[in-house]
């Protein structure tokens, strides 16, 4: 959870200036390993593609040290200029820090790291009657959007490997895309997201690989159930569904 997290109507706000620079790469100092996103003002900033992307790239740089606003626009190909608000909304919501600043040309320069090295919506804001579920479903769009972006832009720029074999025409196929929709048991699904939990734990605690041949892979998963609608509503489907 963000501590001291601002009230959603003044996240458009501009923040206070920079402070002391922070030193040392990646997260930093008293930077979270998980943070538990659970509040309206968070989830707001979380509900936008642009922000998902600058986060990823902020995270995916933990190793090698915080990032320049022109450095993040170079990794997004994205106009500098059209980062500053973006940048400064998530740090408000203190999903960014400063991690360091120094003078260039007469202008204080920032460099940004992520204040966590991961995120979870907390489950209790999707409960019925909670105040920040609309939030969170805005954040849950924002990254379907985030991926059909990337995935869009790496497959027109023929990047995407279904195969990621040293060999065309090796067999398997490591990539797959699955969509579908099942009637279940309230006990079958929680057996299923206990095991979807199970791989994704097995895959933090592995790390990331520096293998010569490894690949970036993408993994996007979205389970959930579908209540019954009201009587007579032939766009209401009462099945789960799943995409990965």
């Amino acid at each position: 959870m963000v501590e001291n997290a601002e009230s959603a109507e003044n996240a458009d706000e501009e923040p206070a200036a920079p402070g002391p620079a922070t030193p040392g790469p990646g997260s930093g100092p008293g930077a979270l390993k998980e943070r538990r996103v659970e509040d309206a003002a968070t989830l707001k900033a979380l509900a936008d593609p642009l922000r998902l992307a600058i986060l990823d790239v902020l995270m995916a740089a933990l190793a090698s040290g915080p990032l320049t606003a022109k450095e993040i626009a170079a990794a997004l190909d994205e106009p500098q200029t059209k980062l500053y608000r973006h940048i400064k909304q998530l740090e408000k919501a203190g999903l960014v820090r400063v991690a360091g600043t120094r003078l260039v040309s007469g202008i204080v320069e920032s460099r940004y790291a992520p204040a966590q090295d991961s995120l979870r919506l907390a489950p209790e804001i999707f409960s019925p009657g909670s105040p920040t579920r609309a939030h969170a479903y805005g954040a849950i769009l924002a990254a379907m959007d985030r991926v059909r972006g990337e995935f869009h832009a790496r497959a027109m720029a023929d990047r995407v490997d279904f195969t990621t074999s040293r060999e065309a025409s090796a067999p398997g196929l490591p990539g797959m895309f699955s969509h579908f929709t099942f009637r279940l048991t309230p006990d079958r699904m929680l057996r299923l997201r206990g095991r979807l939990d199970e791989i994704l734990d097995e895959l933090r605690a592995e790390g990331e690989s520096d293998a010569d041949d490894a690949v970036e892979a993408t993994l996007f998963t979205l389970l959930y159930g579908v209540r019954p609608g009201p009587a007579g509503d032939s766009r209401t489907d009462t099945r789960p569904g799943t995409e990965s």
